[in-house]
């Protein structure tokens, strides 16, 4: 099973990304510049020399594309590092053309405002450090810029002034792209991060349903057994046994009875208790029609609708979690709409949709706005609001999700979507659900 990246991992890797298109753009702007400066205006520079540091930025950021493909964690220390390898080689162009004196040494600020959104409080101080001492160094080490002949003191401050204009504009319009991108990746890792701790309140929340449910099934198990003894005995009796209308009652008890016991089983086992049906090799129109069947027998709704498999049939791996998540909608459907319930299954040949829709009153806005969070119910029962609750867990842990919606036509309608390699390989999350999952 493939692992989800860490949003700050994914937010660092896509950072570093920025800061490769950055070293691109920053390395042709280089060269575009140093060309001018030495053809155009005649300000001789050492070409040889500035040109050699623009192909180190190249060679380096190569390295840095080969580490965003390869590298599986990109931390914010990689991060300074990159930025004191742009620092490292500004510093080096700075020193061959003129050192402080040089207008594009405000690009320093540029290092530091990226620094300031990517890295940590004590890199973007150790970045103030170091730029500083880079300032102060070319102030006093450098080589002059040789100016063109018959130019005074006025033509170098005017070339001056207009070295500062484009640095200006440069790091502003550098600043305005690339930070608010950066900007982008850090509200989105904040939001994964955010939604990892959501999802970690709900499993542990799940767990404490399991515990709750397990410990409710082995105490309802003592009395069922007692029942089925009972009614045993009672089918042996004569004046029962001679009864045709008691006889049926008791056929029907009966069947109530195995219905409790294999309710409380399936809890036992997507609790863990016992393992007797793990995950199983089916194909999915069987899967399909041998859950409809089974929750028409058990459930004996008025009018259901259901034509079947749409699309291509393939093999599956199915456990307990997805028929118990199916069982769980319709449930939910019958019980909203005992006159009408509508089951449409698709296979796109990608994904599958679960559809179930019904005829009643339709879903609120509140519960739409809290589709999937625990009790959150309109039967105003206690411990209800479960249901759909469990089931965007396991369609969530299947790498799918949850829609719901109410028709036109009056009714609402539940829509589960599933990614058919999930199902194909075996649901990921099939162990870690059918020790968690129950629902009524």
């Amino acid at each position: 099973m493939k692992v989800a990246a860490h949003p700050e991992d994914l937010a660092n890797r896509q950072n570093l990304l920025l800061l490769i298109h950055l070293r691109w753009i920053a390395a042709c702007g280089q060269v575009a510049t140093i060309l001018l400066v030495h053809f155009w205006l005649g300000v001789r520079l050492p070409l040889a020399d500035m040109l050699a540091v623009v192909g180190f930025l190249v060679c380096v950021n190569l390295v840095s594309v080969w580490r965003s493909r390869r590298q599986k964690g990109i931390s914010s220390s990689g991060l300074f590092l990159e930025l004191l390898v742009d620092v490292a080689a500004l510093t080096l162009q700075l020193y061959l053309s003129g050192g402080a004196a040089n207008p594009f040494i405000f690009l320093f600020l540029l290092q530091l405002m990226l620094g300031l959104v990517l890295l940590q409080a004590w890199a973007v101080w150790a970045l103030v450090v170091i730029t500083s001492l880079c300032f102060i160094w070319l102030m006093f080490s450098h080589r002059d810029m040789i100016m063109p002949a018959g130019q005074g003191e006025v033509a170098f401050f005017r070339l001056h002034l207009q070295g500062m204009f484009l640095c200006f504009v440069l790091a502003a319009a550098l600043l305005a792209i690339f930070v608010g991108r950066i900007q982008r990746n850090l509200r989105a890792r904040d939001a994964g991060l955010a939604e990892l701790r959501q999802r970690s309140a709900e499993e542990e929340h799940i767990v404490r349903i399991g515990l709750l449910a397990s410990g409710a099934a082995h105490e309802l198990g003592t009395p069922l057994s007692t029942q089925t003894v009972i009614l045993d005995d009672w089918r042996r009796a004569p004046a029962f046994r001679d009864d045709p209308a008691m006889m049926e009652e008791l056929g029907e008890m009966q069947e109530q009875l195995d219905r409790c016991k294999a309710i409380v089983s399936s809890i036992l086992t997507a609790s863990g208790e016992v393992r007797g049906e793990g995950a199983a090799h089916t194909r999915l129109s069987t899967f399909i029609n041998d859950t409809v069947g089974e929750w028409i027998a058990s459930r004996k709704p008025a009018h259901f609708s259901f034509a079947g498999l749409e699309g291509p049939d393939c093999p599956i791996v199915t456990d307990m979690a997805l028929r118990q998540m199916a069982f769980n909608v319709l449930d939910n459907a019958l019980e909203a709409s005992p006159q009408l319930v509508r089951l449409r299954v698709r296979n796109s040949g990608q994904q599958l949709e679960i559809e179930v829709s019904d005829a009643g009153p339709g879903f609120s806005g509140q519960m739409l706005q809290a589709l999937g969070l625990p009790y959150h119910s309109t039967k105003g029962r206690p411990g209800s609001g479960l249901g759909l609750f469990l089931v965007s867990n396991v369609v969530r842990q299947l790498g799918g999700h949850l829609d719901a919606y109410n028709r036109a036509e009056g009714g609402a309608c539940v829509r589960m979507t599933l990614p058919l390699t999930a199902l194909t390989f075996g649901p990921p999350a099939s162990r870690d659900t059918e020790r968690r999952f129950h629902g009524n």
